[in-house]
């Protein structure tokens, strides 16, 4: 099945993981061997033939194909598939801590994430990170002596690090890029200030040391919310008082206002209005205790 293949009436469309990487792909499969969520299959994946796992159906394709998410599968993963991906980890382990006393010895400034193997094919991929671009061509030479088969060394970002290892947040959930989605998108302080979040970095953080992916999840909600509330730093005049706009609180639908006199209280968004000529805020009512 080519991965251009457009879904028709004999196709189902499927979101599938690949298991090593975690990298998601939409991908089509008759619909007279209907998959579902759990199965294993072999797929090609960019870096050759590889084990995956159904995450779903998915109505996602039609347009797909143009966004390069679509992956060609090859077939259902079989006994013996699932046999060499379980005597693959253990080789896998081995081979790692063989790449290691290696970089080690050469003094290379890299950090290995993982070792992987391809399922029917005589390769094996080491994943590193470093700051800068490393030389590894002696080092391929020695892991290819020790190992006698294709090697290649892939660098990743460190963002790429947390999606293939996984692991917990700050939330105490999978890292949504293991756990959810392996679409990194671009995700800025400016989200976080949005959403009047902690801008310590320790807060905002992810394991990767970039911020949390989860930042974006409801930035356009905020954004959207607060159109109908006053901006931070407004002044507004009411009964003879200037009122500063100190804080706006989405969730809770109110606003703290400090007057000229040194008051601090919080407003409910219902008692603020805009006006339609002048986009001037304007107070209605603030309710004494």
């Amino acid at each position: 099945m080519e991965n251009n293949q457009e879904l028709n009436k004999d196709s189902c469309c499927y979101r599938i993981k690949v298991v090593h990487s975690s990298e998601t792909h939409l991908a089509l499969f008759p619909k007279d061997d209907p998959l579902v969520k759990g199965d294993m299959l072999i797929v090609d994946s960019r870096y050759g033939k590889d084990l995956a796992l159904v995450l779903g159906n998915s109505c996602c394709c039609q347009k797909a194909g143009d966004k390069g998410e679509m992956i060609n599968i090859v077939r259902r993963a079989n006994d013996s598939d699932m046999k060499r991906h379980e005597e693959n980890l253990e080789r896998e382990r081995e081979a790692l801590q063989v790449c290691r006393e290696k970089v080690d010895a050469r003094g290379l400034d890299m950090k290995l994430v993982s070792a992987h193997y391809l399922d029917e094919e005589s390769k094996l991929l080491f994943f590193f990170t470093a700051e800068a671009r490393v030389d590894f061509r002696e080092l391929v030479k020695d892991l290819v002596a020790v190992f006698k088969t294709r090697i290649e060394l892939r660098q990743i970002g460190v963002r790429d690090e947390s999606r293939v290892l996984g692991g917990i947040g700050v939330c105490g959930r999978v890292l949504c890029c293991n756990g959810i989605t392996d679409k990194l998108n671009p995700v800025s302080i400016k989200m976080a200030k949005e959403q009047n979040l902690s801008l310590n970095s320790m807060k905002i953080s992810g394991p990767c040391g970039r911020l949390l992916c989860c930042l974006s999840y409801e930035y356009d909600f905020y954004r959207e919310e607060k159109r109908s509330f006053p901006p931070e730093g407004a002044r507004i005049p009411f009964n003879g008082l200037t009122y500063k706009v100190a804080e706006v609180n989405v969730l809770s639908k109110t606003v703290k206002l400090h007057s000229s006199e040194g008051g601090v209280t919080d407003v409910p968004v219902t008692s603020f209005e805009r006006d339609g000529e002048t986009r001037k805020w304007r107070i209605l009512r603030i309710d004494e205790d």
